[in-house]
C-alpha cells in the first residue's frame, strides 16, 4: 500500500489528484522574473542540470523560503490557485484567510499551483526553512550552509547543489533516486562528496550510498 502521494504510480496519482503539466526550469524563471526574493530549482531538474543526463520528470519543483509564501501568493494572484499539499491531503489557500505562515498546516512543506480546478497542476513549490542568507536542512535544522554556497547557476537559473539534492533523495531510495545518485556521483568534487558522506552518516547511518562515497 503506498505510504504517500510520492509512492503512487503515475496512473494512480493522475486518477486521484489529476495530471501535471510539463513545466521546466525556463518556465519557472519566467514565472519568478518579478519575484524579488530567493528561489531555486530542486528535485530531478536540479540533478539533470548538473549531470546533463536526461531523465523523466513528473513535475517541476521550484523552491522558496517558507516565510515568503505571502509574496508568492501576490505574484501568482489571478493566474494560479494555491493549494497546500500535506501528507496527501490538498486544501486551497483562500484569499479570505490571512496570508502567511498561519495559513499552512504545521506539517506542510509544499504548495501546488494550477490555474483552475479543471486544468493540470503546473508547479510543486517547496517551502524551505532558513532565510535569504542561510540554507537549512528541513529534516535536521541544525544542518545549515550559507545560501550562496547551497545554490549554483546554469543559464542564469539557480539550482540546489547536487550533494544537497541527493541528501533529500537518500531516504526514499526509489529506482529514480538511485539512478540520480549513479549519474551524479562521478561528477562530484572531493568537497561535495565529503559533505554528502558526513550528512548521510549524521542523518542516515548505514545508508548504502556511504560505501561508494
Amino acid at each position: 500500500m503506498p505510504a504517500s502521494a510520492n509512492d503512487l504510480t503515475d496512473a494512480e496519482f493522475h486518477r486521484l489528484y489529476g495530471a501535471w503539466a510539463g513545466r521546466g526550469p525556463a518556465d519557472v524563471a519566467t514565472l519568478f522574473a518579478d519575484y524579488g526574493r530567493p528561489w531555486w530549482i530542486a528535485g530531478g531538474w536540479a540533478i539533470e542540470a548538473f549531470t546533463g543526463v536526461r531523465r523523466a520528470h513528473e513535475d517541476c519543483d521550484p523552491s522558496i523560503l517558507r516565510t515568503d509564501l505571502p509574496r508568492l501568493r501576490r505574484l501568482v494572484r489571478g493566474r494560479y490557485d494555491v493549494w497546500t499539499a500535506t501528507r496527501g491531503a490538498l486544501r486551497p489557500v483562500l484569499d479570505l484567510t490571512p496570508a502567511g505562515e498561519e495559513d499552512l498546516p504545521e506539517a506542510c512543506g509544499q504548495v501546488w499551483l494550477r490555474p483552475s480546478w479543471d486544468q493540470p497542476w503546473e508547479y510543486d513549490v517547496l517551502l524551505a526553512p532558513g532565510d535569504a542568507r542561510t540554507w537549512v536542512y528541513r529534516r535536521d535544522p541544525s544542518m545549515t550552509m550559507p545560501m550562496r554556497e547551497a545554490l549554483w547557476r546554469k543559464d542564469g537559473i539557480p539550482y540546489l547543489q547536487p550533494q544537497i539534492q541527493l541528501l533529500y533523495k537518500a531516504p526514499g531510495l526509489r529506482s529514480k533516486d538511485q539512478a540520480d545518485f549513479d549519474a551524479t556521483l562521478p561528477l562530484l568534487d572531493a568537497r561535495q562528496r565529503a559533505w554528502l558522506a558526513e550528512a548521510l552518516r549524521r542523518t542516515r547511518p548505514g545508508h548504502p550510498w556511504l560505501d561508494r562515497l
